[in-house]
């Protein structure tokens, strides 16, 4: 039987034992279902070559070699992967648009006695759904930004809020990357990975609730934000954190530890920074890091560079701020501050309704 997707929770709330994507692994490592495995029935080359195959000789000769590959390969995996399988197994197939990969694979494990379902439509109707939650409905919650410039521990509160009951978007968390030239944390998800993580967030809201997510431009690192939530952001409501340079010095001298450990990778992105700064300012960087002066780097990158262009950005905007004093941002002082960004939130968004 193929199942017809009306929600993107739908296949969690069906319970499903797997979820196996058939399609060849280069489709697969670009996005897939949450939660599915791969289990292709065409590599991809063979993919490619019965591909050819049905534009250059014949659609019948190409289906005939199609058949015999997904055979061989559907044995490796029943004696592979699926080889412990119990009787009472009930998986879910699906590839490209629900076709001739899926329902060739599908019918042989349903000959062998499992309860097999496909998606109608495979892949391309579960994308259709992400499309229409991140590009064509508006964000289902009243948005709040988490404002602040760099280094007030944004981030981290932002996660505390979460403890604390508050709805939150981990943008940086779904895009693998914080943010700035400094903020790479490994590969990023694809763009339509990066997609995907995000309407299930939507769909996970409370629409009677504000959600909060933190300040970020149009992109995080090399991932584009919706149309929808960017105007989103853009017209919300803000808590904006203020915290002494000092303090924020320190925090991002902890905070990117990992940055700092790596002398190959601090230089090369300090720079990306000539073109933007005088000589002698990328050589007094370049001087602090190689000293290990890391919160008098993050301090003087703070006053010539983010600080600036942070204040420029937040004077074309018009919208309620209510501000949040810090003080410190030592891990001790970040509980009691989410406590405070918490109850901004809630004022903020009152504001905002009435």
């Amino acid at each position: 039987m193929a199942i017809t997707l009306a929600s993107l929770r739908q296949i969690a709330d069906l319970g499903f034992d797997d979820v196996i994507d058939v399609r060849a692994p280069a489709e697969f490592a670009e996005d897939h279902i949450p939660g599915a495995i791969s289990l292709p029935v065409l590599d991809d080359a063979e993919r490619a070559r019965v591909g050819t195959i049905y534009k250059q000789v014949s659609p019948f000769t190409a289906r005939k070699l199609g058949a015999a590959l997904v055979a061989r390969n559907a044995a490796r995996h029943l004696e592979g992967p699926l080889a412990d399988k119990p009787g009472g197994w009930r998986p879910l197939v699906y590839c490209w648009r629900g076709g001739q990969r899926s329902g060739s694979f599908a019918s042989i494990l349903s000959q062998i006695g499992w309860r097999v379902e496909t998606i109608a439509g495979g892949y391309k109707a579960w994308r259709g759904l992400v499309v229409q939650a991140v590009q064509d409905r508006p964000v289902p919650s009243p948005v709040v930004v988490l404002d602040g410039n760099t280094g007030s521990a944004k981030t981290e509160v932002l996660a505390l809020l979460a403890a604390r009951g508050v709805q939150v978007l981990d943008l940086e968390a779904m895009a693998n990357h914080r943010g700035s030239l400094f903020g790479a944390m490994g590969p990023q998800p694809s763009q339509k990975t990066f997609e995907a993580r995000l309407a299930y967030g939507l769909a996970a809201l409370d629409p009677g609730r504000p959600v909060v997510v933190e300040a970020e431009s149009s992109k995080v690192g090399d991932r584009r934000l919706p149309g929808r939530l960017w105007q989103a952001m853009i017209a919300a409501p803000r808590v904006a954190i203020r915290a002494p340079l000092a303090a924020r010095a320190a925090y991002l001298a902890r905070a990117y530890r990992d940055v700092t450990a790596d002398p190959a990778r601090l230089a090369a992105v300090l720079q990306q920074l000539r073109p933007l700064h005088p000589a002698e300012v990328i050589e007094d960087w370049r001087g602090m890091a190689a000293e290990g002066d890391f919160a008098g780097l993050a301090g003087g990158l703070m006053a010539r560079h983010y600080d600036p262009r942070y204040e420029k950005h937040r004077a074309r905007m018009a919208v309620p701020v209510v501000e949040v004093e810090a003080g410190g941002l030592a891990p001790a002082d970040l509980a009691a501050l989410a406590d405070r960004v918490a109850e901004a939130v809630w004022q903020v968004s009152r504001q905002g309704a009435g």
